[in-house]
């Protein structure tokens, strides 16, 4: 990994160095522009022809999705930008992250569109930063072109993530990535540290007959597991100040980490058997492409503890405890494409998936027997779509699983209508069935209370979920979805009123679950911006309703973030500023508390938390490419009432000011 930062950092110099007086000029004002970057769809992106230096906009510098969508680099300074940039560099709105960096996030907004076809391996409180496939980008530039982002952690540590894409040839793009941190925290034994290494190809053929795209990711997430407060007091009233260093609060353990590794080899190829291109951007009216997706995968979630403590039971078959659960898996999928200029893009698809679930060791107890392994394979066909007419755009993507017990079926189609220049609507359905993660089907332990094997008692999850959204220039963006989900799975505590009384610990009997009765879920998310001269107000509000006959789905009523900024070119326009407040809150309702042995969340009904806003300061500017943040975080925590909360026991961050900055190099 010191190699790689080093090499990283020598072919950025070199671009930093070669930068030209010519380079892509920013996009259009700042302060006026609030629009995302444009999306184009596959049919609307081909390489461009060589150009002259001169002629090279910030157009010319592409960013490709895993779904074939492209992306124009964006470098302006906006409102979303801020919100993005994090440890995630995703917008953490429906999130409570903890109070150190890279530690969970606990959920505060539920989505049930859109999930993972394939059960996963589990532990995804510890999984946010973890970049799967669909998050793998690939590139067409016009040259060189290097992103780097640096950002200050929580004690003596530093976050840095590096980009740097280029075109061999005209049709050929290399990219190479790592996203590495380390930070300490300000309470005991909460370091956290991670790398992510990511390297990418894309090429297409001078005739774009043929296509191909893969990856190569290496990924490592560490951090140290201190369960959490012993004493809530000390947080809580602390009159004297005796425990405003964070350092001196009482933590249950100080000797447990958890560790998840992965590695991925991926590439998708598609080859045009019927029909050619007239020109570099218009296909003529039919053609058939044959195309093939390969994927390759192996993690691990590791729990290590020096001795065992009694927080998850008495009773341990071994010391020190180490808990390791491993998962292969491999997918193949061919595909046939028609293409026409009437009827659209119809494929018809068949994929093969095969997973290794497993375990070091059978486990034999009095009450039966665990197994070590779970494997198989699935065997599935399916279909996409996509059509646009005039103004209505359709897309559908269905699979149906021929042979296999962990899946069964999912559709997502969407239908997208643009009313005009300024309104759009789109409305859309999605069903899936498969079963929950990994570890809710067979697990095991060095602690006696967390070995189970459920894969042949629990049932498929349905979910049925419909959507709509308005996305309107002048009236904001509405979106509206809701579900209904069958068989449930989640993470809860099976301790009894005795075992409190003996005040044997909660946590020592989360077990996996499913609730047999039909859940039902409304999320309405809201989005508008209100502008006067340099004056603006950007609001976001997720209104969610769950309808249960169990407890076992919690989440915030209402949650809003609502940012009040000035935005302005300062020093005869040679920077750009953005300076304002956020203010975020969320309504209190049974937090879901975080259990560390297992990287999971589970439900609890015993307490509430939330009820507290959250305020932070920026300012942020903008000089050519290079866009500079300073954050004060949190800073109502210096004269609130000590009660914020990310979870049951881990306090939210105190105030804290971050520093960091996002350069883009063209050479």
């Amino acid at each position: 990994m010191k190699f790689l930062l080093i090499a990283l950092f020598f072919f950025t110099g070199i671009s930093v160095f070669a930068q030209q007086d010519s380079i892509p000029a920013p996009i259009a004002q700042d302060s006026l522009e609030k629009k995302p970057p444009k999306v184009l769809n596959e049919a609307e992106f081909d390489a461009s022809p060589s150009q002259a230096l001169d002629s090279i906009t910030i157009k010319d510098y592409k960013m490709i999705s895993y779904s074939r969508d492209t992306i124009l680099l964006d470098t302006s300074l906006t409102i979303l930008k801020e919100y993005k940039y994090n440890y995630l560099r995703k917008d953490d709105f429906e999130v409570m992250p903890f109070a150190n960096i890279g530690q969970p996030y606990n959920t505060l907004g539920v989505a049930f569109s859109n999930r993972h076809y394939y059960p996963r391996l589990g532990a995804l409180g510890r999984n946010f930063n973890y970049q799967e496939t669909e998050d793998i980008n690939y590139y067409n530039v016009a040259t060189p072109i290097s992103d780097l982002m640096f950002k200050t952690t929580l004690e003596q540590g530093q976050l840095l993530d590096a980009l740097l894409t280029f075109n061999v040839k005209r049709k050929l793009n290399l990219s190479i990535g790592f996203k590495g941190f380390r930070s300490l925290g300000k309470y005991q034994f909460n370091q956290a540290q991670s790398g992510n290494f990511k390297t990418s190809f894309n090429y297409t053929t001078e005739n774009n007959r043929y296509s191909i795209r893969g990856h190569i990711a290496a990924q490592d997430l560490e951090a140290e597991e201190n369960g959490g407060l012993a004493n809530r007091e000390q947080f809580e009233n602390d009159p004297e100040g005796d425990f405003t260093d964070r350092g001196r609060v009482d933590v249950l353990f100080t000797n447990a980490n958890n560790r998840i590794l992965g590695k991925r080899y991926y590439f998708d190829h598609q080859l045009l058997l019927l029909g050619a291109k007239r020109d570099s951007s218009i296909t003529k009216k039919s053609g058939v492409k044959v195309g093939h997706e390969f994927m390759y995968e192996t993690k691990l979630y590791e729990f290590l503890q020096s001795s065992p403590d009694d927080t998850f039971g008495n009773d341990t078959f071994s010391s020190p405890i180490a808990d390791k659960a491993r998962l292969k898996t491999m997918f193949n999928r061919v595909s046939l494409e028609f293409l026409n200029k009437s009827f659209g893009s119809i494929s018809g698809y068949a994929s093969f998936y095969n997973y290794n679930y497993f375990f070091n060791s059978l486990l034999i107890t009095e009450t039966g027997t665990v197994e070590n392994q779970l494997e198989g394979n699935e065997i599935a066909v399916g279909g996409r779509y996509y059509n646009q007419f005039g103004n209505l755009e359709l897309k559908g993507d269905v699979n149906y699983t021929l042979s296999g017990e962990l899946t069964g079926n999912a559709l997502n189609a969407t239908a997208t209508y643009q009313i005009n220049e300024n309104n759009a609507l789109s409305g859309g359905i999605y069903f899936s069935s498969r079963l929950p993660n990994f570890n809710y089907l067979l697990y095991q332990s060095d602690y006696l209370n967390f070995n189970w094997q459920n894969n042949a008692e629990f049932e498929k999850q349905q979910n049925q979920t419909i959507r709509f959204s308005l996305d309107s220039k002048k009236w904001g963006i509405l979106e509206a979805e809701y579900s209904a989900i069958d068989n449930y799975s989640f993470f809860s505590s099976f301790i009894t009123d005795e075992q409190r009384q003996a005040e044997l610990a909660e946590r020592a009997f989360v077990r996996p679950s499913q609730e047999r009765e039909t859940l039902n879920h409304l999320r309405l998310k809201y989005y508008k911006e209100f502008s006067w001269r340099k004056w603006a107000l950007a609001n976001t509000v997720l209104f969610q309703e769950v309808s249960q006959n169990q407890q076992v789905l919690n989440v915030p009523q209402l949650i809003t973030r609502n940012t009040f900024y000035f935005s302005s070119d300062v020093f005869k326009k040679a920077m750009y500023i953005q300076t304002g407040v956020t203010f975020k809150y969320f309504t209190s309702y049974n937090m879901n508390a975080y259990h560390p042995l297992l990287g999971e969340f589970y439900v609890q009904n015993e307490e509430e938390f939330g009820g507290f806003p959250l305020l932070d300061f920026f300012i942020n500017a903008r000089v050519k490419q290079t866009r500079i943040y300073l954050k004060a975080e949190h800073f109502n925590s210096l004269f609130s009432e000590p009660i914020y909360y990310a979870a049951p026991d881990y306090p939210y961050r105190d105030f804290v000011i971050r520093f960091g900055l996002v350069w883009n190099f063209f050479s």
